[in-house]
């Protein structure tokens, strides 16, 4: 057996309906930066 899983980085959901939510529009110029934290732990 072959096990796998993606973690993806996204934004909100919905967001695009959401007025209070940050925006999903990425225009030309602007710069896109983010940052995940993974914490694993095994027993």
């Amino acid at each position: 057996f072959r096990h796998a899983f993606c973690l993806e980085t996204q934004h909100f959901p919905d967001s695009p309906n959401q007025p209070t939510f940050p925006s999903t529009t990425l225009n030309p110029g602007q710069l896109y930066k983010t940052n995940s934290l993974y914490r694993f732990t095994v027993k």
